[in-house]
């Protein structure tokens, strides 16, 4: 009853029509009611109870066709509601993932290393992301796409968990270049909003482009891909790995941290994005929910 309390109609005066079938209902209820049989009959089996019935239903077709001009006339009046419904259409975002995973990355500052905590939070933060598209770049001494956009998320998850350390040539830390996959990846992209998060750990060493090139390219109306930097690692020293023993196995020391937090604060400003620092396994997930809450999908 609430509903029907919150119907209105565009064009109520149409419902002065309805004046015809109804009049014409009246007049043929009468005529046949004053219509009668001139013959008589002596034996009342003549009625059989099929003839009863069919007499009965001889007047639906008639019913059926002014009930049908009736709700053509309440159709052309434009009934509406009050009630909010909406119908929405949800537009995803595009999102590259460019990570370093450079020798430093496996770091035990935060746990059980860089590499393999940003691995852990970001799939977390690839799964909430349902209308996205998502893709990933990986870069150390230089860049590849690990996986292109797409908006399986179970595929990227798997292709982030394979992530791991030696997939790329070490030594240096090609930041620019790893901004620069990513940009290519969004380049063809016919989506709103476009966005790219760097993390990494270091400083830009290498590479065929420099990170703040790569940024007014981002910037750039061509493009308009707003860029989030992270830079991860404490605040100090961590035990990092200095060397490799006969075994094969990562010797560790203390060593400084070293961020480019300046180039990775221009590199966000520039493109309307923000720089993050993200010094433990709680501050780097807390990272991603800012950004998941800064970037909802348009609805």
């Amino acid at each position: 009853m609430n509903l029907l309390n919150n119907i209105t109609f565009n064009n109520p005066e149409l419902f002065l029509l309805l004046i015809l079938p109804l009049v014409h209902a009246l007049w043929h209820f009468f005529s046949q009611k004053n219509t009668k049989n001139v013959l008589s009959f002596s034996n009342i089996t003549l009625f059989s109870s099929k003839k009863i019935i069919k007499e009965r239903l001889r007047h639906l077709p008639y019913l059926l066709q002014i009930l049908s001009i009736c709700l053509i006339i309440t159709s052309l009046a434009r009934p509406q509601t009050n009630t909010s419904w909406e119908e929405s259409k949800t537009e995803g975002i595009d999102i590259i993932i460019s990570m370093d995973i450079s020798g430093s990355m496996l770091a035990q500052d935060l746990k059980p290393n860089r590499l393999d905590a940003s691995k852990k939070i970001a799939t977390d933060f690839i799964k909430q992301r349902k209308n996205d598209r998502i893709g990933l770049v990986i870069f150390s001494g230089r860049s590849f796409t690990q996986c292109p956009l797409t908006t399986d998320k179970k595929s990227v998850v798997n292709l982030f968990n394979d992530i791991k350390y030696g997939m790329i040539d070490d030594g240096r830390t090609a930041i620019g270049d790893g901004l620069g996959t990513a940009l290519n990846r969004l380049k063809g992209s016919k989506t709103k909003s476009k966005i790219v998060i760097l993390l990494t750990d270091g400083e830009n060493t290498t590479g065929k482009i420099s990170p703040l090139t790569a940024a007014d390219i981002a910037a750039s109306d061509s493009m308009n891909v707003k860029v989030y930097t992270i830079g991860v690692g404490t605040k100090g020293m961590a035990r990092s790995p200095v060397a490799i023993d006969f075994n094969g196995n990562f010797v560790y020391d203390y060593v400084e941290v070293k961020i480019d937090e300046q180039t990775l604060t221009e590199i966000a400003n520039k493109t309307g994005g923000r720089y993050f620092r993200a010094t433990n396994n709680e501050s780097l997930k807390g990272i991603y929910n800012t950004i998941d809450e800064l970037e909802t999908s348009e609805i």
